[in-house]
């Protein structure tokens, strides 16, 4: 998984805890990630005996959009 990525089931919630990185900015340069998996990550959490798979992109935009 990805570094400190952390992911539980909580009942019927799904938890995911991923720490903020300094902004830095994406393949097109259009977004800073904050946070991500860098692609899809296994997890220790199965559904209906499944693994559980998951990818997490955070990001904001290098200039504000037009309104």
């Amino acid at each position: 998984m990805a570094d400190d990525l952390t992911v539980n089931r909580e009942g019927d919630m799904l938890v995911i805890r991923i720490p903020i990185k300094t902004p830095t900015p994406s393949a097109s340069g259009k977004t800073l990630v904050v946070a991500s998996t860098r692609g899809n990550q296994k997890t220790a959490v199965q559904i209906d005996g499944k693994d559980l798979y998951l990818g997490v992109n955070a990001y904001v935009y290098a200039e504000p959009k037009a309104k």
